[in-house]
């Protein structure tokens, strides 16, 4: 796109790998809109990139589960910019209560969203044949294991396992979508271990290094891979 101001949005993005995305992006010259699901705390690292020079953050309010909140960003970005070139997913969330002294005692990455069902694992990698329905269909069966109490049993991720699973999916989604909008580059990427809140602060990369992955691939020219996997800033198997 050459020299023209080219507008993103990063969710999530008050803190963590997110915060620091944006914050590389907007060193770049994007223009950033920061969001997060708190106001308060969104509005406040917004202010600190600011004071650090970067006046082409702004922030707006975002909610990814609530449908309003995100009518309310698309119009803001319809009216204040037009349009938008760079989407970051960066907003998760673990989706149960843990015991996070265990957890730390195990030193396990949350991110390691592995799938040991071998069948499961070939029909999410099935690319070609691989449909949203597909993708529902494995949801309700983990739900209906879940509510039973059939996880183990049936092959799923026992650490973490809706996070697990919602990781997975959403990984096969992607290829979805850019099997579906091939003039766009729709692309996941796993940014490490990375010392973030969503691990208890025990990982083992600095937040810098876990931002590199999203910023690269925010930044592909338009001919750049995309339905890719990336481990950091390399492409993997998904």
């Amino acid at each position: 796109m050459g020299d023209v101001c080219r507008y993103a949005v990063v969710t999530g993005a008050n803190k963590g790998i997110g915060f620091e995305t944006v914050k590389q992006l907007a060193k770049t010259g994007v223009t950033v809109v920061l969001t997060a699901r708190n106001e308060k705390r969104g509005m406040e690292a917004t202010s600190l990139l600011n004071e650090q020079g970067l006046s082409n953050v702004v922030f707006h309010q975002l909610d990814v589960q609530d449908a309003r909140s995100i009518e309310s960003l698309a119009k803001f970005i319809q009216t204040q910019y037009g349009r938008l070139d760079i989407l970051v997913n960066n907003a998760g969330a673990s989706g149960v209560v843990v015991d996070e002294d265990v957890l730390r005692a195990l030193n396990v990455d949350p991110e390691d969203w592995r799938v040991p069902n071998e069948e499961r694992r070939k029909e999410l990698g099935d690319v070609e044949n691989l449909t949203e329905d597909k993708i529902d269909k494995i949801l309700q069966n983990f739900l209906h294991d879940l509510k039973q109490d059939a996880l183990e049993v049936n092959g799923w991720q026992m650490m973490l396992p809706a996070y697990s699973i919602s990781k997975v999916s959403l990984n096969a989604y992607t290829r979805i979508l850019a099997r579906k909008y091939p003039k766009m580059c729709i692309n996941c990427v796993h940014p490490g271990y990375v010392n973030t809140d969503i691990n208890w602060h025990i990982g083992t990369m600095p937040v810098e290094e876990g931002a590199e992955g999203s910023v690269m691939l925010a930044l592909l020219p338009d001919e750049g891979p995309t339905g890719c996997y990336f481990d950091r800033t390399v492409v993997d198997e998904f």
